[in-house]
């Protein structure tokens, strides 16, 4: 076949895509608000339809709709509705609809679905989507859906699974295209067109030596804008930037984030090119990476609407045991000071304006500086300098507050001692604020302990324990309450 052929096949294709693509659009919009979101109404009537046992009603429904819309529907009823959707929209509950799938949503519908069915969605999927899916399984399943798989795909999963969780060998997908360096640009658009076994999606081809080692990447557009005869060693980019298969995801996402990729090979231990990250995965990973450094300071676990109960309950308690225990430690700060308080009982109204102030600028600090660590910003060359700078922020609010707090309470008690003890109190806590703030997370992730989790417990524990003492010290050795 000639090229002015293949050229006009590959034109059809597009065209026979792409013809029922308005109208499709159209009924979309009856069922999406103006932010692209599934209508309440819609929901409803979904759900409707459900209660009263019409599945062809449901299925007319959710037919047009995209497969990510199709994966928000399933968020957005009631779990119970779940599977009875699944059975009344049955053929299209396709692969592009499960690898959307919340991951507990996705969890409890493969609950009912037999290995045999699991493992011809797996192989369906792309290599990084089939392993997201199987490695929420049990063992158990796990083993069963692979026995029903090809033998092929089955070692692609398995050899992914090796891998650690959260490490660019889970993450990378193994449909890729490798070419030798020999090949001319029109060798290779030949084989691109003519191999229907390729990846379906690909944005760059990568070149690689004799012993599978890349050597090089040559994007599409410089391919179809090259005369056929150039070799691919005389317009490929030598510089790349290679994913060591071990490495973290949230390290891959900075990686990509740095150097603007859109796609990067992954490569083995030996050098060798085992698969590809493409840009798309890495968006899934800032999201998730994001929302669990926010989530995790506020001990909220996963945060994930869609989770069990009991796992939140389990996640939450455990943190809020925690608080409890860092509350009887200021509550003990504050019983040291008990005969103070009840001479002057004006400590106990305005001591807990101290802590509280302290606490809201350690978590403003904590949040910035958690950032900063994730974000690869703060090292070892520049951490000495990041803890002097959150000081002298620390210390301008923390005057800034003590002046207004100090006047207001000399004015409003009509006792300028009091206004003294209390702005010089804001000022140390304010200082205690900052300097835990950087301290703790800095050291956690020295000790390979994930900041996120644990900072917060400890940086409000040390602004009321310091909040409650410095103020109730001032107070006793300035005789205020004597």
């Amino acid at each position: 076949m000639s090229p002015e052929d293949r050229d006009h096949d590959l034109l059809e294709d597009v065209a026979a895509d792409t013809s029922d693509a308005a109208p499709e659009a159209l009924q979309e919009s009856e069922s999406l608000d103006e932010d692209n979101r599934l209508k309440s109404d819609f929901v409803r009537r979904v759900q409707d339809a459900l209660e009263a046992g019409e599945t062809d009603a449901v299925y007319d429904m959710v037919e047009p709709l995209h497969p990510a819309d199709i994966a928000d529907l399933f968020e957005l009823i009631e779990p119970d509705e779940r599977l009875p959707l699944a059975r009344a929209i049955n053929d299209q509950m396709s692969v592009d609809v499960i690898a959307e799938l919340n991951d507990h949503v996705r969890e409890l519908l493969l609950e009912e679905l037999p290995a045999g069915i699991i493992a011809d969605i797996a192989e369906q999927l792309d290599t990084d989507d089939a392993v997201a899916m199987i490695e929420d399984l049990d063992e158990e399943d796990q083993q069963a859906v692979l026995a029903e798989m090809e033998p092929e795909d089955r070692a692609a999963i398995e050899t992914a699974l090796a891998y650690p969780e959260e490490t660019a060998g889970r993450l990378m997908s193994r449909d890729f295209v490798a070419v030798p360096e020999h090949m001319t640009v029109g060798d290779l658009i030949d084989f691109l067109r003519d191999d229907r076994q390729l990846a379906t999606e690909f944005w760059e081809v990568f070149i690689v030596d004799a012993r599978h080692h890349p050597v090089g990447t040559c994007l599409l557009s410089w391919i179809l804008r090259s005369p056929r005869g150039v070799l691919l060693t005389d317009v490929m980019k030598r510089d790349q930037t290679l994913i060591p298969v071990a490495m973290d995801q949230e390290e891959v996402a900075l990686r990509f984030q740095k150097y603007a990729l859109i796609s990067a090979a992954v490569v083995d231990d030996d050098g060798r090119l085992v698969g590809q990250i493409t840009v798309d995965d890495v968006v899934h990973i800032i999201q998730e990476e994001a929302s669990e450094d926010i989530l995790r300071l506020s001990g909220a676990g996963d945060g994930d609407i869609n989770e069990p109960i009991r796992l939140t309950v389990k996640t939450r308690l455990t943190w809020l045991l925690v608080n409890l225990f860092t509350a009887m430690l200021a509550a003990s700060v504050v019983g040291l000071f008990q005969g103070a308080i009840a001479k002057f009982a004006l400590l106990a109204v305005l001591m807990p304006i101290v802590s509280g102030m302290g606490g809201n600028a350690g978590t403003q600090t904590l949040a910035v500086v958690v950032r900063a660590l994730a974000t690869n910003q703060i090292t070892s060359s520049n951490t000495w300098r990041m803890i002097g700078r959150e000081l002298r922020i620390a210390l301008a609010n923390g005057m800034t507050l003590g002046v207004l707090i100090g006047s207001g309470t000399a004015l409003l008690f009509g006792n300028p001692l009091l206004g003294l003890v209390i702005g010089s109190a804001m000022v140390i806590n304010n200082l205690i604020a900052g300097l835990a703030g950087i301290l703790v997370p800095v050291t956690l992730d020295r000790a390979n302990v994930d900041p996120a989790v644990s900072s917060a417990v400890f940086v409000t524990m040390a602004t009321d324990v310091m909040g409650f003492f410095s103020f109730l010290g001032l107070a006793v050795l300035s005789g205020l309450a004597a």
